[in-house]
């Protein structure tokens, strides 16, 4: 049985009850509270054509286990990229694993032990939380502002506990959008390297912003922070793979986690198709049509919820997430049950806050937001 984070949670702001709506939501069912972009948006031709490289692709792919650290070919891609942001990243310092939230997992188990404490942001990634209660380990939430993390509670969280990890998305925040700025970034890792304190920072929307933001693990050098991401919401969800850069030493032992718990790497056949779509030459220009898209995208979502009285905590430069603020008095835990019964799968404020202080705000992924049964049903909701 999966412990509970404080006290149980109502099904409709249940981390897991809410992933499942999403996952199991029925091809009638609008998603504009998922963590994905739709279908059309991918790069299906490119991956297609990835598919019939893998097919004629010796037997080893086929048939055989992955390497323990991953494929070779898309590490040396990965290590290239990381070289454009200035991350200079050693073999011994990165391996792959099975998908972003295999990589979270696997360090929970080699940093973790239940009862250990763990920062998080709040609002932040639901799923994080949602594993964290997994591994048994007790949660506090550092409040975020409109500039990255809180800085004084930060400080505060770390004097008053010892945390073992902070565990953040540092640049396009999930859920809020917001990306570190400069001063605050220096800041969290002064206080973090004052405390000894871990940081795994999950990367999974880089490709999204149009120019980098600060990242931790660039300022840090990967001393104490490790860097995680993966080619989901990118590439394919169906096609998994993640990976970690971190100290030599950690990656050893988490590629010895790995082997325990999958005995080997991610499927030779994902990780060969991801690398035939990254090398083909058409993945950077698929990026930038998305982030294109998005910022369309997001110029007409923000005047219709404006309209609605659904106003945008803050207007991301990139991503496609909007935390939208209901008027005051909504719960939008109340607001997903009555959107649920009429076909319509929306994320409410308190999934992403362990405080449970996010009652009147909203997740809306900007790319969902084009179907007008989202617009009706939610003009007949703030009626009620």
């Amino acid at each position: 049985k999966v412990a509970e984070i404080g006290t149980p949670r109502p099904r409709n702001i249940d981390p897991f009850w809410v992933s499942r709506q999403s996952l199991d939501g029925e091809p009638r069912m609008a998603q504009p509270g998922c963590g994905w972009l739709p279908e059309s948006w991918m790069p299906s031709a490119a991956l297609r054509k990835g598919l019939r490289a893998v097919a004629r692709s010796g037997d080893e792919v086929l048939t055989n286990y992955g390497n323990s650290r991953g494929s070779k070919k898309l590490r040396h891609y990965l290590i290239g990229r990381f070289a454009e942001e200035q991350l200079a990243v050693a073999p011994d310092q990165l391996m792959l694993t099975g998908s972003a939230s295999q990589s979270l997992d696997l360090i929970c188990r080699f940093f973790l032990r239940p009862g250990d404490t763990v920062l998080v942001d709040d609002p932040g990634y639901f799923n994080f939380h949602a594993l964290l209660q997994a591994h048994q380990v007790q949660v506090v939430g550092i409040p975020m502002t409109k500039h990255g993390v809180d800085t004084a509670r930060f400080e505060q969280a770390l004097n008053d506990t010892t945390p073992r990890l902070y565990i953040t998305n540092s640049a396009i925040q999930n859920p809020t959008g917001v990306s570190p700025s400069p001063q605050t970034a220096y800041q969290v890792l002064t206080l973090a390297k004052t405390h000894d304190l871990t940081i795994v920072e999950d990367d999974t929307f880089a490709d999204f912003e149009h120019s980098p933001s600060p990242r931790l693990a660039v300022l840090d050098g990967l001393q104490n922070v490790l860097r995680i991401g993966g080619f989901s919401k990118t590439l394919s969800a169906s096609v998994r793979c993640g990976y970690i850069a971190a100290r030599a030493e950690w990656i050893e032992g988490l590629v010895d986690l790995q082997v325990a718990t999958n005995f080997s790497g991610p499927s030779p056949v994902a990780t060969t198709l991801i690398e035939n779509v990254l090398s083909g030459g058409s993945y950077r220009k698929h990026m930038h049509e998305v982030r294109a898209r998005l910022d369309h995208a997001r110029s007409k979502t923000i005047p219709k919820l404006s309209n609605l009285g659904i106003t945008p905590w803050v207007v991301p430069s990139a991503g496609f997430y909007i935390w939208g603020e209901f008027p005051e008095g909504m719960d939008t835990g109340d607001v997903a049950k009555m959107c649920l019964d009429r076909n319509v799968v929306v994320t409410p404020g308190d999934v992403f806050s362990p405080s449970h202080t996010a009652s009147s705000f909203m997740r809306f992924n900007i790319a969902h937001m084009d179907n007008p049964l989202v617009y009706d049903v939610l003009t007949d909701v703030m009626k009620q």
